[in-house]
């Protein structure tokens, strides 16, 4: 099969790696990058970028058509691929499997950047043990209008608390409004038991900074920080060391020491600037795997805390109820009085209104500010939490919803839920066939 005139052949590792449109403008808004670009990035780091993806399955998160556009996620190893390139088969939690790709060396790199993975999503497995993490994962995700100096604050109550129960934390920038703490752990529990115990870190560091962080799964219960312990679930994963994110500056999830946390600002680690970082310091986490550590303390926390009646924290939607977990449904979505009697103490309905869906995040801010300019009079009413911007899963991409929360608007001010503006939810069609189980 003849190349194509438009390709760049680069020799990697004795490997020969096809980059195909090498010119192609991944990023194009605020800065211009090109894929051959990108690629070269991911060279420069390489040593760190492999050590949060090697010997790891990996989802491959596609942006063919650039940063700009939607993603969409590929669980499978593409059919057309290299020789050299390794397989493992997962299973998930709705007992099907899939071949996924496993990085080993640079060449692997360049090939799945080619393929439009700006970022990297490896599991917290490793090839020879797919059952038993050797990561637990700390995702502190800021709610809208939350500042960076609450999400580092926050981050500095999580080291705090790993020290107490002797285990070490690598902090990261996301890449975007957040910041990751990865642990690494000896590799002898299970997914769940790896979940329980996130669980329980981040009820531990909500006592112990109640204003700033929280626990709560439903986006209207949440404040501040929100600690995604539902990151450590069986088949979630995250952007790792050095991945490059998809906003407009190109900015990366960049792995620091803590004495950088209390000072460092997420816009100033870009493309363009962390590998002349990473070539003076090298990789920050470099001696993350000579530390794995033990979650016997958090488990016996967890343990504490369910003594105490409190229940296990809610699953992600596609995962089976638990045995001890509490009620599976959004608090505004309590309908019944059963349910609201069994669920009293816990949560308390809220209002809510949707004012946007889309695909396009930028659409859906976009028709929040219109529906603020028709209600400005509310608008002036809300907190800055009850704004809630939520990046939902499709089948195979994100799409963004944003719902008001007018719980601080008096009850007879409180506008009616209208016709979204934009109303595109690509999940609509699909759910309306799976009630009617019309087969596609």
């Amino acid at each position: 099969m003849a190349i194509e005139s438009t390709s760049k052949i680069l020799s990697i590792n004795g490997q020969e790696v096809q980059i195909t449109n090498p010119e192609k403008l991944y990023f194009s808004s605020q800065t211009k990058v090109t894929k051959l670009e990108l690629v070269q990035y991911y060279l420069s780091v390489a040593p760190g970028a492999l050590a949060g993806i090697q010997d790891r399955p990996i989802v491959l998160k596609r942006f063919v058509n650039g940063a700009e556009a939607a993603a969409f996620y590929q669980k499978r190893a593409p059919e057309k691929r290299p020789a050299w390139l390794r397989t493992v088969t997962l299973s998930f939690p709705s007992g099907r499997t899939a071949e996924e790709i496993v990085v080993d060396d640079t060449s692997g790199l360049a090939w799945i950047v080619n393929l439009g993975c700006i970022e990297l999503h490896p599991h917290p497995v490793r090839s020879g043990d797919l059952d038993h993490p050797d990561e637990l994962r700390i995702d502190l995700d800021p709610i809208p209008g939350v500042s960076w100096d609450d999400v580092r604050r926050v981050a500095l109550e999580v080291q705090g608390f790993l020290d107490e129960v002797g285990l070490r934390g690598w902090p990261k920038t996301s890449g975007s409004r957040g910041m990751h703490v990865n642990v690494r752990i000896e590799p002898r529990w299970t997914f769940t038991e790896v979940r329980r115990a996130a669980v329980a870190l981040s009820r531990a560091v909500e006592r112990r900074a109640p204003t700033l962080a929280s626990s709560k799964w439903w986006k209207e219960e949440r404040h501040g920080v929100f600690l995604d312990y539902n990151q450590n679930a069986k088949d979630r994963t995250t952007c790792s060391a050095y991945s490059v994110r998809p906003l407009p500056d190109a900015r990366v999830s960049t792995p620091l020491d803590w004495e950088e946390v209390a000072d460092c600002n997420p816009a100033d680690f870009t493309i363009f600037t962390v590998p002349e970082r990473f070539a003076k310091i090298g990789h920050r986490h470099a001696e993350m795997d000579a530390s794995p550590g033990s979650l016997e303390k958090l488990l016996e926390l967890a343990d504490k805390d369910e003594a105490a009646g409190i229940a296990d924290a809610p699953w992600p939607p596609h995962f089976r109820k638990t045995e001890g977990e509490a009620a599976r449904v959004m608090p505004s979505r309590a309908k019944s009085a059963a349910k609201k009697k069994a669920i009293k103490k816990l949560r308390v309905k809220m209002p809510l209104i949707t004012v946007a869906n889309s695909p396009d995040k930028a659409a859906a801010l976009a028709g929040l500010e219109r529906w603020k300019a028709k209600h400005a009079d509310i608008a002036s009413l809300l907190a800055v939490d009850d704004v809630l911007v939520d990046s939902m899963r499709g089948r195979s991409s994100t799409w963004t919803r944003i719902r008001i929360n007018l719980r601080h608007v008096p009850e007879e001010q409180r506008p009616p839920q209208e016709t979204p503006e934009p109303d595109d939810d690509p999940t609509r069609a699909w759910r309306e066939r799976w009630k009617k189980r019309i087969p596609e």
